[in-house]
């Protein structure tokens, strides 16, 4: 049977994620602090907290859950995407994005100008841009891989802010096939976004091994799909027993899949 391809996940997999926003939300906070004395923490906690809750109850909701489109990726994303789906988003996302920081700042300076959650929302957009970086050895491990495997990647995410993020990381060259949730109308954990891949990667799911972050969009999608995971758990705290093969740095991989290897023939 062996191994002929890797899928891989983007998000907190291949590239930082939740430590970029927080880090965007951390220099945000200190901007804000120019419109008078406040507790940073919890702005911060407030920006998110909101943030989690107008994305949830909002009218987009069931679409960006749908193709893993999360509510502070809707606090930076431009969506300039022409799906009719993610024009709503966009215009949707500008009230939302001032909603989060201007009340957020409110709960703590009760008078702030009216148009400081715009401004803050903008300067939160270019931190969070600034602060992409790859997950330590990204690159070295798919350099490694690279000239054995055939190399895929499954993102959930708006098209043109995954497009975004593949572009600045600089990893898009070592892709046989990279395939978007948004370009695609589902998502992970949907078994059929795996298939499409798998065609594009010319194998056969048996021969295909997943790698990403998150259990309930990534190993259980290659569950759903018939193939084989590796759970990528950097950020996780008090590790409990799995069912299934994972890893704590990328720097595993490359060992670990060559042993999956030799015990599939």
């Amino acid at each position: 049977m062996g191994v002929r391809a890797i899928i891989f996940d983007l998000d907190d997999t291949l590239i930082t994620d939740e430590a970029a926003s927080m880090l965007a939300f951390e220099e945000v906070g200190v901007k804000a602090s120019r419109f008078g004395i406040i507790k940073i923490g919890s702005f911060i906690r407030d920006c998110q907290n909101l943030a989690h809750k107008l994305w949830s109850s909002g009218p987009c909701h069931s679409y960006c859950d749908s193709v893993g489109i999360s509510a502070l990726e809707c606090l930076w994303g431009r969506f300039t995407d022409e799906q009719e789906e993610l024009r709503r988003l966009r215009n949707w996302a500008i009230p939302f994005r001032k909603a989060v920081f201007s009340v957020a700042l409110q709960r703590q300076l009760p008078r702030i100008p009216p148009d400081v959650g715009l401004e803050l929302s903008e300067e939160f957009s270019q931190a969070r841009r600034k602060f992409q970086i790859l997950m330590p050895d990204a690159k070295e491990v798919l350099a490694c891989l690279y000239p054995r495997y055939c190399l895929g990647m499954l993102t959930n995410g708006a098209p043109s802010l995954q497009r975004e993020k593949i572009a600045v990381s600089g990893l898009e060259p070592f892709f046989q096939a990279i395939s978007i949730s948004g370009e695609k109308g589902i998502g992970k954990p949907r078994a059929e976004i795996f298939f499409q891949l798998i065609e594009k990667l010319d194998t056969l799911p048996s021969k295909v091994i997943m790698v990403g972050n998150s259990e309930e969009r990534d190993v259980a999608g290659a569950r759903n799909a018939g193939i084989r995971s590796v759970w990528f758990h950097a950020f996780e705290a008090g590790e409990r027993p799995r069912p299934y093969t994972g890893i704590s740095a990328l720097r595993e991989l490359p060992a670990l899949v060559r042993e999956m290897d030799a015990h599939s023939r």
